[in-house]
């Protein structure tokens, strides 16, 4: 991971865990969520913050300053002092409301970008980036995968108390995370055949699937899927009733992934199970990088086209929140110990 380790006589800790963080959202859960995991990793109160530019800032985001109608630090804005201890934005809709806190809060509020806002280094304290991404900084960390919200204690507790239907397929049970088309990955009928023939190689070596697919899964797609599997054990997520997705993350003992989805991905590498790629057609760039990261670390393997029997095999489990939310306390309290008082100055 490209973040220094802690030395000796740095602090543990410095009053960081109780103070408030505001959050920039732009709507997209997906943001938010990478925000809440650091901040919630760093024992944060988190208050998310919904922006809401208008249509020009939209178009010029994330460029702009914050429009006039906001009233950002005015009294009768919802941005308003006091001002928090730490602050967090992803999403280009969001980049010019962290901009705007660090001009007017200073050194009071401690600003944090998630993914590359694509504006100058001063945007922020700090900026995260996945190590795939090409950017670069004294003030840009980066870690193989990226931070979720999912902690050791709720996987924990999750597979202390499987629902009935994941507890009686039979081991190993397998989550089948199914992803979508994109820019660089097409989802076509022959990648479902493949991906059919493979699950049902799985099975007959003993494995039992625990299938979840995702809004931008075409649904020839898991029409194929299904008709394969349809007698093997399995449980089939198409959307109806609660999501068992955090269940099939804590019971699964091995993971099939889609490659577009470097997020499910990342997710199932922070329980240290095995991890099989499935390719669709396309590929290349950033997402070869991730992936060419992911089997260097370990983490994961391509998946046979036949299928196979599941093999064990380990590593350590992947945390970026809790690396990218030690890096922050890291450099948060050299910030306190370099300027005398700030940890007490008046926010407001």
């Amino acid at each position: 991971m490209s973040l220094p380790d802690r030395t000796e006589d740095e602090p543990e800790s410095a009053d960081i865990a109780g103070q408030t963080a505001w959050i920039f959202s732009d709507g997209k859960t997906g943001h938010e969520v990478q925000c809440l995991g650091v901040a919630n990793a760093l024992g944060l109160k988190a208050v998310v913050k919904h922006v809401s530019p208008g249509r020009f800032a939209k178009l010029m985001a994330p460029w702009c300053r914050v429009g006039p109608r906001e009233h950002f630090g005015a009294r009768q804005s919802v941005f308003a002092p006091p001002w928090p201890a730490f602050a967090f934005a992803a999403g280009r809709l969001t980049i010019p409301y962290i901009r705007e806190l660090k001009r007017q809060a200073k050194l009071a509020t401690y600003t944090v970008i998630l993914l590359d806002p694509k504006t100058p280094a001063d945007s922020a304290d700090l900026i995260w980036v996945p190590e795939h991404d090409a950017r670069r900084g004294p003030n840009v960390i980066s870690t193989l995968t990226s931070p979720h919200g999912f902690t050791a204690e709720r996987l924990t507790a999750l597979r202390a108390a499987p629902p009935a239907e994941i507890a009686a397929l039979a081991s190993p049970r397998v989550a089948v995370l199914i992803g979508g088309p994109n820019d660089v990955y097409r989802f076509e009928a022959s990648d479902a055949a493949r991906l059919a023939t493979s699950l049902a190689g799985i099975t007959r070596n003993g494995a039992s699937l625990m299938i979840s697919p995702s809004r931008r899964t075409p649904l020839a797609f898991l029409d194929a899927i299904d008709t394969a599997t349809a007698r093997a054990p399995r449980i089939f997520y198409r959307g109806k009733g609660p999501n068992p997705y955090p269940d099939f993350l804590a019971n699964a003992d091995a993971f099939i992934v889609t490659a577009d989805s470097v997020n499910m991905a990342g997710e199932a590498a922070f329980t240290g199970k095995p991890i099989y790629i499935f390719k669709p057609h396309g590929g290349g760039g950033k997402f070869a990088r991730y992936h060419a990261g992911l089997r260097a670390y370990g983490a994961t393997r391509d998946l046979p086209a036949e299928g196979c029997a599941i093999e064990p095999w380990t590593y350590e489990p992947l945390d970026s929140a809790s690396l990218i939310a030690d890096e922050i306390r890291r450099r948060w309290q050299c910030r306190m110990r370099t300027i005398p008082g700030l940890m007490t100055a008046e926010r407001g």
